[in-house]
């Protein structure tokens, strides 16, 4: 339904949220905010010019409940609904709930989200309209849930390597790839079916399969695609999303290094066709794999905004949140396209390079597990330039570097809903001035309280192999198996302990400049022990000047440190004469934050004796995030060995299964699944083995 409105309601959170505001804003409408009981005092609430409390924490019963959604914009007087992307996005019931309450709904009609939404049924439309897909199997037309006998025989058949993939929903969710022939075998062909049916349940609430050929040393290449409600479609053009982890992706840029200009006619070609026969409307993404070949393969379509939409406008100048709301007011293309596809054009010394990646609270070196807790420090130094509008649909011309971001400092991560709390985007005139400058953005922009994978993103915007373009689907998972040094924890140098032993002093300073416990007049020197992980380290401080100076002593060396001047976290430090910058702060544990460049590390002073709570008990498995028990494996009086998968835990959209840590009896059993648990609450106990 197109028709105009004044007044939107940003049926999401974070930064697209805020996202989505910068542009409705700028072009005169009044904004909308909905918020879950925990995001009370989140950025996309305070940005807003209105904002309403639709439930509590699970989204569930807040962003993902269409009727809380439908009051909200009752009781506000909006006339038309953003769903963002994720939660409801892409549920035709909302789009058509929304119609029915008379309501502008900013995306596709029902009829192509439910078209596009059923993957199987996508691909048998994409098929009779000439574009190529993948070979697999899809269930029939209207057939219920397949059972998994008839699964594995149609796995056996297409043989490894091969994907079992939720017909409903997307972004990796009910997703598992079965590599070897050995991974066909009943247990692990079992446990994939079941892993993947239960996952699309919980996210999608359909845990129907389908399964698909894995195409080897595949790139993953998706076309960014609009349409008008008066039958005009164009493409803008390709973007490159081939470094994957599990399926999600981590790193998106514009152009494709691997694409020519006829792949991209010809892929252009495809997703315009894909659009045009399901009748959309509005932003799209139509999904393609591409093999050694350069053959290209359908893949989905998704029905709604992306991610990465970003790296589209800085390489193309367009706003496409702002073409959304245009075309769902009635505009026609034409008006600012008046040749259509001939408008958009793919000049590189025109367009540039952009490259996006998604900052996620979670630790890379400890199975990407997602992360909890207050933002203590976020400051980063780039402007965020969405939203600067000119004439005829464009962005003037922007920043070098784009940060879209949700969250604020003091604010809470939460375990409720997605791990990804910012996105950096870099444009530059070649892709490896891109490159660079988005590591220096990241290198200037880090987040203290809690663990993110920001060094990890930065050694991988450094890897050979990403530099030579030569990643694919399944190459950051190769690393995850292998322990590739991408993914092995860096550890603290000698010029980091030292430096924080310093900050550690400083950070305890008075106004005068002398730290609790150097008030003695003979007192010249402290010994200050830090610890990080399982190191440990003793280093001596030999205090000079009026306190802003000293002499750090370890046990191979020694540096001299001086205190220039502080800013709340920011620190300027000369080191033996070298001045350079750094972020630290303590919290209210005694832990020292610390980040600097590369560096991101938390020390602490240990305690004088083990503390109980820092040895670990393995008759009491304890949920190590708080989330939603997705499974439980076992039940009262059943042996179990060592590493036997107990309980699942999901928060995040991530799937976490704990282990038991040594043989045993189960003796009780605390939860049961979709209960919610808080970090550290206990889930199963035993009753150990004698050794």
């Amino acid at each position: 339904m197109s028709k105009p409105f004044t007044k939107v309601l940003i049926a999401n959170r974070g930064e697209i949220a805020c996202r989505v505001m910068r542009t409705a804003r700028a072009m005169g409408y009044r904004t909308v905010a909905v918020y879950s009981e925990v995001d009370a005092q989140a950025p996309h609430v305070v940005q807003a010019d209105e904002a309403v409390c639709i439930g509590p924490a699970a989204a569930a019963e807040s962003y993902l409940s269409i009727p809380a959604l439908l009051d909200a914009a009752r009781r506000t007087g909006a006339d038309a609904v953003h769903p963002g992307y994720g939660f409801l996005s892409e549920r035709a019931d909302f789009a058509q709930a929304c119609a029915e309450a008379g309501l502008v709904f900013i995306g596709p009609p029902p009829s192509a989200i439910e078209a596009m939404g059923d993957k199987a049924g996508a691909k048998r439309r994409m098929l009779a309209a000439g574009v190529p897909c993948a070979p697999g199997y899809l269930p029939a037309e209207g057939e219920p849930q397949v059972e998994d006998e008839q699964l594995v025989r149609e796995a056996r058949r297409l043989g490894a390597p091969l994907l079992v993939k939720a017909v409903a929903g997307g972004g990796g969710r009910g997703m598992r790839l079965l590599r070897e022939d050995a991974d066909l075998a009943d247990a692990s062909l079992a446990q994939a079916l079941s892993g993947a049916r239960r996952e699309a349940e919980n996210a999608f609430g359909n845990g129907r399969l389908m399964l698909e050929r894995l195409i080897e040393g595949g790139r993953h290449i998706e076309i960014q695609v609009f349409a008008d409600a008066h039958g005009q479609a164009v493409h803008l053009g390709e973007r490159d999303c081939t470094a994957q982890r599990r399926r999600q992706k981590v790193i998106e840029e514009a152009p494709s290094p691997s694409v020519s200009p006829e792949m991209r006619a010809a892929m252009g070609a495809d997703a315009v066709a894909a659009a045009l026969a399901v009748g959309y409307v509005g932003a799209g993404t139509v999904e393609f794999i591409v093999d050694a070949e350069g053959r290209h393969f359908f893949l989905e379509m998704n029905t709604r905004l992306q991610v990465e939409h970003p790296v589209t406008e800085a390489v193309t100048g367009f706003d496409l949140v702002q073409w959304q709301l245009r075309v769902a007011a009635g505009e026609p293309l034409r008006h600012w396209l008046p040749r259509g596809q001939d408008d958009v054009r793919f000049d590189p010394a025109r367009m540039g390079h952009a490259i996006e990646v998604r900052l996620y609270a979670e630790d890379p070196y400890q199975g990407f597990q997602p992360q909890t807790g207050t933002v203590l420090h976020w400051q980063p130094q780039h402007a965020v330039a969405a939203g600067q509008l000119a004439g005829g649909g464009q962005l003037q011309a922007s920043a070098s570097v784009r940060i879209d971001a949700g969250i604020a400092e003091g604010g809470q991560v939460s375990p409720w809903y997605d791990a990804m709390i910012a996105k950096f985007i870099a444009h530059g005139t070649t892709r490896e001035d891109a490159r660079r400058r988005l590591i220096a953005a990241l290198q200037d922009s880090p987040l203290l309280g809690l663990a993110t994978n920001r060094r990890f993103l930065i050694a991988l915007l450094q890897h050979p192999q990403f530099i030579a373009s030569e990643l694919t689907t399944t190459r950051l998972d190769e690393w995850a198996a292998e322990d590739a040094p991408p993914l092995q924890r860096p550890a603290p140098s000698d010029a980091d302990w030292r430096l924080a032993a310093a900050l550690r002093w400083w950070s305890a300073s008075s106004p005068g400049g002398l730290a609790n416990g150097w008030r003695g007049a003979g007192m010249a020197s402290q010994t200050v022990t830090l610890r990080w992980r399982e190191a440990q380290r003793k280093l001596r401080l030999t205090l000079s000047g009026q306190g802003d100076a000293m002499t750090v002593t370890d046990d191979s060396s020694e540096q001299t440190l001086k205190l220039l001047s502080r800013d709340g976290a920011r620190w300027r430090i000369s080191a033996d004469g070298v001045a350079q910058s750094c972020i630290a702060l303590s919290d209210a544990q005694g832990g020292l934050h610390f980040a600097a460049a590369n560096a991101d590390f938390v020390f602490t002073e240990p305690a004088a004796a083990p503390r109980a709570s820092d040895m670990p008990d393995a008759s009491r498995l304890c949920s190590p995030v708080a989330g939603t028990v997705a499974s439980v494996a076992v039940q009262p009086g059943e042996r179990v060995a060592l590493g036997q998968p107990l309980v699942c835990v999901e928060a995040m959209k991530m799937e976490m299964w704990q282990h038991a840590r040594a043989a045993g009896t189960v003796r009780a059993v605390h939860v049961a699944p979709k209960a919610s648990v808080r970090s550290g609450a206990l889930l199963v106990e035993l009753t150990l083995e004698a050794s």
